[in-house]
């Protein structure tokens, strides 16, 4: 069994626990479900690349990064760094994140367009987005077959959440449903954890040309990001080049100043 089928054995566990510690029903309380979303900003500021900067604490591949980060504090340095959006890893066991964190960042930061980054396998999940302030979920090919795409992108866009549709091959974007707006290329493998950038180069002409192209994980140097934004990139999500760092808003900060 390889690190992919792992998580989302546990995922799958885990999702119907919660479904009957809190019923469906129970969402509809929440402040921010169903709330008017944020928009995620492509191409801003001048035109530069848009980054969608993430938060988390440890991974799979890499272990503990940042254990102790708090995710309101990363998130108003990011949002003052002027990123596209922020990624927050809700994963408690592989990546150390909570929903909690998801709905603290939402509430201190209202304007910030935030995506709810884990491995979506049941609609209760996107619920739960919406109930804690999410704009976007992330719906990753390799996980789903062709109709849970279908049918979670259209349980996705009747809660007014946008999805980044995250694929590795052209295989996995026949999964590719017209309802998504985003589609992300995964420079890491996930069922080795391996990266290469160069599969967002080799995917970037088969991406649908209504969908805006997001490049994923895996980029540390401004100038393979202005590379892979000549090919036609718009956002690119970063994660631990930051988060590896004392403090993750400066480094994002400096990283765009360099854009």
């Amino acid at each position: 069994m390889n690190i992919l089928d792992t998580i989302l054995e546990k995922k799958r566990e885990e999702v119907l626990y919660r479904k009957q510690k809190q019923p469906l029903s129970s969402l509809a309380s929440y402040e921010f479900y169903r709330r008017r979303t944020n928009a995620i900003k492509v191409g801003k500021p001048e035109g530069k690349p848009g980054i969608i900067a993430e938060f988390k604490r440890k991974s799979p591949s890499r272990g503990p990064i940042h254990p102790d980060a708090d995710a309101v504090r990363v998130a108003r340095a990011y949002e003052k760094a002027g990123v596209a959006a922020m990624s927050i890893l809700t994963d408690r066991e592989f990546f150390g994140g909570a929903l909690s964190d998801l709905e603290q960042v939402r509430m201190a930061c209202p304007e910030l367009a935030l995506l709810r980054k884990d491995f979506i396998v049941d609609a209760y999940q996107l619920h739960e987005a919406s109930a804690c302030g999410a704009d976007m979920v992330l719906l990753i090919a390799a996980a789903l077959e062709a109709s849970e795409v279908a049918d979670l992108a259209l349980e996705a866009a009747s809660l007014g959440l946008q999805v980044l549709f995250e694929v590795h091959s052209e295989l996995e974007l026949e999964k590719y449903h017209p309802k998504i707006a985003y589609v992300g290329v995964n420079n890491r493998d996930l069922k080795t954890f391996k990266v290469d950038t160069g599969r967002s180069l080799q995917l970037i002409s088969s991406i649908p040309p209504n969908a805006v192209p997001v490049s994923e994980s895996g980029l540390s140097e401004p100038e393979e990001v202005r590379r892979l934004a000549n090919e036609g990139f718009q956002l690119f999500l970063m994660g631990e080049n930051f988060m590896k760092k004392k403090d993750p808003g400066e480094a994002c900060r400096n990283f765009m100043s360099e854009l």
